[in-house]
């Protein structure tokens, strides 16, 4: 039979063992924190991971639909703000003109109504108003004030656009078919206004100004003879504009050559042979050393003679020519009597083509 003092030893044994064990272990759990709480730390600052995969990144959200369409919205307004800005100081309203009246947030007051002959309009609430001669911005005050002053809107804010322009036509005038005064609406265009005034005529020039109210210098466009290559000068027409198309600097050629001819030079120079050539060069008959420029100064007609034989064999300069000038080349043996030339060559003149140049 076992003693009571081997069974206490036994005991004594294993209750060491397992405080041993359980000494053990809170030194690793002890041992292990310090290296948690440094990861802790790290994964808390930021760094970067060269080998992180793309896929870890957050993906690019759309903007909502709302979004789009509020900065759509706010990039109109601006527009029309601009646009409305740009309109108020340059138009005047005047009776036919058929305008847009709005109030801000009280669509109820938005009315689109024609100026009559009295250059009056009549506006809901404020009952006619005169607004004939006012610019927008100055219409715009007036029925504001009569709102306000009525009692009606508490600080209202009225904006005016102008639908048709009936008031103050674009006047056309210069070498077009038919020059006049045509009404002007809204969003017209230079090249649709020249179209309505009957286009170029053969003699016009593509130079052309514009006269633009409460401006000292005019606007000056370049326009192609095709208008087709180049739209840049397809510029904007404000009401109250006068197009101006001015006469092409034309170089006549008459006399005994082959076509006798008016040369438009819009957009460069033309010398003597280079005149003579697209006349289709001298006939056998022509007398070339009789020829003559015949140049009109503010004094009067002046002649000059020219040396061709000479040019043509460059023995003598080539000899440039001025807007108006006539180049006139007598037949041999005429009948052309001394101190003639001038009668004959304005004669021949008033009969030649017109022929456009592109130097």
């Amino acid at each position: 039979m076992e003693s009571g003092t081997s069974r206490f030893a036994r005991c004594g044994r294993g209750f060491l063992f397992v405080l041993a064990t359980f000494v053990i272990g809170i030194g690793s759990a002890a041992a292990q924190q310090p290296a948690d709480t440094s990861q802790a730390g790290q994964s808390s600052a930021p760094a970067e991971l060269p080998n992180a995969s793309p896929s870890a990144l957050p993906a690019v959200q759309p903007l909502p639909q709302a979004a789009v369409s509020a900065s759509g919205a706010q990039a109109k307004a601006a527009t029309a703000a601009k646009d409305s800005s740009d309109q108020s100081t340059l138009v005047k309203l005047g009776a036919g003109d058929l305008i847009e009246v709005s109030v801000y947030n009280v669509p109820e007051l938005a009315s689109k109504v024609r100026i009559s002959n009295s250059g009056d309009v009549y506006l809901p609430l404020v009952d006619y108003v005169h607004v004939d001669g006012l610019t927008l911005e100055e219409a715009q005050t007036v029925i504001q004030k009569r709102l306000e002053d009525g009692g009606f809107v508490r600080n209202p804010h009225v904006t005016i656009f102008v639908d048709e322009a009936n008031s103050q036509g674009v006047t056309v005038i210069g070498e077009v078919g038919k020059p006049g005064i045509y009404p002007d609406t809204a969003d017209r265009k230079l090249y649709e206004i020249i179209s309505q005034a009957g286009w170029f005529s053969a003699s016009a020039s593509r130079k052309i100004a514009i006269i633009r109210r409460n401006q000292a210098d005019p606007i000056r466009v370049d326009l192609p003879r095709n208008l087709a290559d180049d739209v840049s000068g397809n510029i904007d027409i404000l009401p109250g504009d006068t197009i101006t198309v001015p006469r092409a600097p034309i170089i006549y050629v008459v006399g005994d050559v082959g076509h006798p001819s008016g040369l438009l030079v819009d957009n460069g120079t033309l010398t003597v042979l280079q005149a003579l050539a697209l006349a289709g060069g001298t006939n056998r008959t022509a007398k070339l050393g009789s020829a003559r420029i015949i140049h009109k100064s503010a004094t009067g007609m002046i002649e000059t003679k020219l040396q061709i034989k000479k040019m043509l064999e460059a023995k003598a300069p080539d000899v440039t020519l001025q807007a108006d000038d006539i180049l006139f080349i007598p037949v041999s043996g005429g009948k052309i009597m001394a101190g003639k030339t001038l009668e004959a060559a304005m004669s021949l003149a008033t009969a030649v083509s017109i022929y456009s140049v592109h130097p």
